[in-house]
């Protein structure tokens, strides 16, 4: 089982100011969690409080982490409902191979129910993709990389295929134009797709455009969703914890020279944000729990995966702003950690699933869908 030493936090939250003013991938962190056997099996509850601490430490780290854990969840989870067709991603996790997404497209908000790359059959069941993919966090390291787009063959019954390319497959480019607010260290670069060729052995889905009841989709939108809400989770918990040390050790003038930590409007600030903070822990282990124990939610399955990432994400917002409140002018220097935190932060609100999607989910699962 990995595990996540004191020593090895240190050396990883060490390392995250550099990485972010130099825009740089996580490259030694990355070397260190695949020694400690990060990157291998386990539940989603373990992995879920795994990634709560590494994002305390470190959130871009973790951000990135992430996108090769939900991979091997979703494996453990259709395997744990009896699907071993992915079986062959936990065996090469568990060998060193770091797998990454490639799902996210410009202009496609339909996510997983729609894709505008091309899937084209080729002979013997292979296919060919052409697209272009976005946000791919471990963009300089993964050796598997996830890939889906839209097979258009037959007009009257379009299909998504889900396939996996390998680093060394000729026909793609990764173009490094990662530069932005926060979480720098993902190098989430932009990867062309131009006729990369999937073997049918490594196609694992074809499923119908649109929504669709497929473990596979279930499989994924549990781990994404949880792990990412784990993530925000952890940078809540640095950021309170940043902002109660601070006010203990500020004085205020204005009052006699007293920490601010004795100033009423100071502690009520922090009080409500460790109360909003305190609905997200029972939250994701809650989920994650009943994913891991084949709990049956049926139709509140969905719901209740958007709401605990966008739960998470809206009060990880919410404290951190509140840290850097009371922290005052220092909080505002580039090279604070609390300003770091306030960055990375902000990349929440891109996530999959949106605001806008989050509530129309909960809307159709309370109202129903829509009237044609």
């Amino acid at each position: 089982m990995p595990s996540l030493t004191p020593e090895l936090l240190a050396r990883i939250r060490s390392r995250a100011p550099g990485y972010d003013r130099d825009n740089v991938f996580f490259t030694e962190d990355l070397e260190e969690l695949r020694a400690a056997g990060y990157l291998g099996d386990r539940s989603l509850s373990k992995a879920a409080a795994d990634q709560r601490l590494l994002a305390a430490y470190a959130p871009a780290t973790a951000l990135g982490i992430n996108m090769h854990l939900v991979w091997t969840a979703v494996a453990r989870i259709l395997r744990e409902r009896g699907d071993t067709s992915l079986e062959w991603i936990l065996t090469e996790a568990a060998a060193g191979e770091v797998f990454a997404f490639g799902i996210s497209e410009p202009g496609n908000d339909l996510v997983l129910q729609d894709s505008i790359t091309e899937a084209a059959p080729l002979p013997g069941g292979a296919y060919s993709f052409t697209g272009t993919k976005i946000f791919g966090s471990l963009s300089p390291a993964w050796t598997r990389l996830g890939v889906f787009g839209r097979d258009n063959s037959d007009p009257d019954n379009p299909v998504l295929v889900h396939g996996f390319i390998t680093r060394d497959s000729p026909g793609y480019r990764i173009i490094n134009d990662w530069d932005t607010l926060g979480a720098r260290a993902t190098q989430s670069y932009t990867t062309v797709l131009e006729g990369v060729v999937v073997p049918a052995r490594r196609i694992v889905r074809t499923l119908p455009v649109g929504p669709t009841a497929d473990p596979f989709v279930f499989a994924i939108f549990a781990a994404f969703e949880t792990l990412i809400a784990a993530v925000y989770a952890g940078i809540s918990d640095r950021a309170l914890e940043l902002a109660v040390a601070t006010v203990q050790r500020r004085t205020s003038l204005k009052n006699d020279g007293r920490p601010y930590s004795s100033d009423p409007d100071i502690r009520w600030r922090l009080a409500a944000a460790a109360l909003d903070l305190d609905t997200v822990g029972p939250l994701i282990r809650t989920v994650a729990a009943d994913v891991d124990d084949l709990v049956d939610s049926g139709k509140d399955w969905f719901r209740r995966l958007v709401g605990v990432k966008h739960q998470s994400i809206e009060v990880a917002r919410r404290v951190v702003d509140a840290a850097v409140r009371v922290s005052g002018g220092s909080a505002y220097r580039a090279d604070n950690e609390l300003a770091r935190l306030y960055r990375d932060v902000a990349a929440g609100i891109f996530h999959p699933s949106d605001p806008e999607s989050v509530h129309a989910t909960v809307a159709t699962n309370l109202l129903g869908p829509l009237p044609e």
